[in-house]
């Protein structure tokens, strides 16, 4: 069975869900020794690309950024002369009579919330490789129902559903957060990732405002709006701190010593901040829509409206029972065990297996 990546995920951006996912899977398969070729490698910027794990035999047409925005909405040109599958990292399928095409589908954020021209050319290039695809991965549930909805010329039993993974890193530890932020355990509420609309990012400052809790922010600088609204809300000096971006160490140390991890967002195709934070400990305050149900496994801290705070802060104020806070924690620690990426690479070498052995070409 010979598979080719198409690793344009790792030239589109430097970092990201996506990325992670894929650097997770490829490093299982480079370990595993499949037979196996990477093209589209792109050699700058994405620390997640493994580009020097994967042996110069393994990669084909690797490539600048300088073209990339023409070249990332092409079908991409493979020609081979022998039986392979093809699985691209970001919605991309090549017309070779050889090949077999996977797509790997991770939400339908910007078909949602999106518009204009941007929403558009995503959504057709997604869809386009959609189409072509023999068969097609859901990263959860609630994605595959989007599909449907979506899509609902392809046929369900080309779809498979594959949970994402979440790093080994994340576990309990006793190390305190010195260093990383500046408040001690359980003085502070962890906010984490983007801050999209529909994130709800204000949501939970505003309930942070109402307590005696203070804000730790992990993901890029805010903004001179979003600093605006914090201090706004968040008046008393030294309530809030922004880590920037920090690697999967310092940030299970800080899901560690979280009071909890507050995620209010209306919509995700799976949600690994919630693993994350329940591998560590962590208590998780979600929202109760899209894939957060299926994944959180509980839902003795999910929200039914982002309209306004007070049920955020309702659940804050529940975690100050300790009995509820320890049945919380024991319920995370073992949901998350349902989620690993041995099992999400497993998984897809299977899928690889059936679609080899059951599409002739």
């Amino acid at each position: 069975m010979r598979i080719i990546f198409d690793n344009i995920i790792f030239a589109l951006q430097n970092h990201g869900g996506i990325s992670v996912v894929w650097h997770e899977l490829l490093k299982r398969f480079i370990d595993d020794k499949h037979e196996y070729l990477c093209i589209n490698t792109c050699p700058q910027g994405n620390v997640m690309a493994l580009n020097e794990c994967i042996p110069d035999k393994n990669k084909e047409n690797t490539h600048s950024k300088r073209y990339l925005k023409a070249t990332r909405y092409m079908t991409c040109r493979v020609k081979k002369d022998y039986r392979y599958i093809f699985h691209s990292t970001y919605y991309r399928y090549t017309n070779d009579k050889n090949a077999i095409n996977i797509t790997t589908v991770h939400d339908f954020t910007y078909e949602i919330y999106n518009s204009g021209i941007r929403k558009w050319i995503h959504s057709w290039q997604k869809r386009k490789a959609i189409m072509h695809s023999d068969y097609i991965i859901c990263i959860s549930e609630n994605t595959k129902k989007d599909l449907m909805k979506f899509c609902p010329q392809i046929k369900e039993d080309r779809v498979r559903v594959i949970y994402n993974g979440v790093a080994e890193d994340y576990c309990l530890t006793d190390k305190g957060c010195d260093g990383i932020v500046p408040y001690g355990k359980q003085k502070y509420a962890v906010f984490v990732g983007s801050r999209a609309a529909y994130k709800n990012f204000e949501l939970a400052v505003k309930a942070v405002a109402v307590t005696n809790l203070n804000l730790v922010i992990v993901g890029a600088t805010l903004s001179d709006k979003e600093k605006s609204m914090v201090d706004g809300y968040l008046d008393r000096p030294g309530r809030y701190f922004c880590t920037g971006f920090i690697d999967n160490v310092q940030l299970n140390i800080v899901y560690n010593n979280a009071f909890a991890l507050i995620y209010p967002s209306e919509y995700e195709g799976f949600g690994i901040p919630v693993i994350e934070a329940q591998r560590a400990g962590c208590p998780v305050i979600a929202f109760n829509g899209s894939s957060i149900p299926e994944v959180t496994g509980d839902d003795t801290l999910l929200i039914n409206s982002t309209k306004t705070e007070q049920e955020t802060v309702e659940k804050l104020k529940m975690l100050e029972n300790e009995k509820i806070r320890k049945k919380v924690v024991e319920k995370g620690l073992e949901n998350c065990k349902r989620f690993s990426w041995d099992k999400a690479y497993k998984e897809t070498v299977e899928l690889y297996e059936t679609a080899w052995n059951c599409i002739n070409k």
